[in-house]
């Protein structure tokens, strides 16, 4: 969840867009089903970084397998969660791959693309290696995050060879790229498809009332007791504009702190969405008890508080954990008692 300062939607958008267009698929495409189901119920998910404490991924050194280990131990001891969503292979992120399958956690893996050639380049050929080494832990993948929100058009062409190099080394997961729900809508009312449309498996979106409540002039104000239906609605109508797609959240959450704390909307100066620990776990709670209704699969943003984040995303961008960004890392009691088909494991109480 990067830069959302990007995504203002604005009234000239909503003018120039008329139509929605129904593009037929012509790639053979994976089934319309979800991957990610146990016992014939889909999976809720949880976004893993382990940049936590003073650990950033822009300076210093990278997280330690024995920190990677500490976190999705404690991840297991403290939520329902057997699913992560990561983010780039590259630095020894991909220890994370081993580090799950030997815990039994089915992984969404994300291959960090950006304005890097080269490292794109690296990131694509690290994809493919843990790819075909983890073919029964990592269930999909996902050619960059957001990077038409950070980038617009610029860099389709990267999102393109990525998607294509999986292909053509036959990568068997399905493959996507993750992009909030305005891109996959192409930055249209009604929502339209994007180019992305044929070469896609399934569509991974994030969806954040919160930064809705900040940039949007056509959402200006979602409150957190309102916040799982919008996740719905939007859904609703990507899986419309997608009808051969599986598509999923992959990204929602709430931040939890400072408490009390508010955006203003930039078009119309109300301040809709409240930050604390309740909203939170409403929003979370709320959004996957309709998920499970629906038998569809979705990943909260995030695990663990990454301290590094209010350097992009202001006072709000450490908070958005289930669980603290700093030792012992203990979960939010209680989070995903209403939300979780599993009986919640016995926890201790945090701080």
């Amino acid at each position: 969840m990067k830069h959302f300062l990007l995504m203002v939607i604005t009234v000239v958008a909503l003018i120039d867009c008329q139509s929605v267009f129904a593009r037929k698929q012509t790639r053979p495409q994976h089934p319309k089903t979800s991957v990610i189901q146990q016992d014939g119920k889909a999976l809720q998910c949880a976004a893993f970084s382990p940049y936590v404490g003073k650990l950033s991924p822009d300076y210093g050194t990278p997280p330690t397998k024995e920190l990677i280990n500490e976190l999705l131990d404690k991840l297991i001891e403290q939520t329902p969660f057997r699913c992560i969503m990561t983010y780039g292979v590259l630095n020894g992120l991909d220890a994370i791959f081993a580090s799950a399958e030997a815990r039994k956690i089915k992984v969404i893996a994300i291959l960090w693309i950006d304005k890097d050639i080269d490292v794109n380049s690296q990131s694509i050929s690290k994809g493919i290696e843990v790819a075909k080494a983890y073919p029964n832990t990592i269930i999909k993948l996902s050619c960059g995050s957001e990077v038409r929100t950070r980038h617009g058009n610029k860099f389709d062409g990267e999102i393109t060879r990525c998607i294509d190099s999986l292909h053509k080394a036959g990568v068997k997961q399905p493959i996507t790229t993750i992009d909030i729900w305005w891109e996959w809508c192409n930055r249209s009312v009604p929502c339209q498809q994007t180019s992305f449309a044929n070469s896609v498996d399934w569509i991974g979106t994030n969806i954040f009332p919160w930064w809705e409540n900040k940039n949007s002039a056509l959402f200006p104000c979602v409150p957190a007791e309102k916040a799982a239906d919008f996740h719905i609605a939007r859904l609703e109508e990507i899986r419309k504009t997608y009808p051969k797609k599986d598509v999923i959240v992959t990204e929602f959450g709430w931040p939890n702190a400072p408490d009390g704390g508010t955006e203003t909307n930039t078009h119309t100066g109300q301040h809709c969405g409240v930050s604390n620990s309740n909203n939170q776990k409403m929003v979370v709670q709320d959004t996957f008890k309709k998920l499970a209704e629906r038998n569809w699969s979705g990943v909260v943003f995030e695990a663990f508080s990454e301290n590094w984040k209010p350097s992009s995303e202001g006072d709000f961008g450490g908070s958005w954990g289930i669980c603290r960004g700093a030792w012992p890392y203990g979960c939010t009691e209680g989070m995903m008692e209403q939300a979780s088909t599993k009986t919640p494991k016995t926890s201790k109480k945090t701080k």
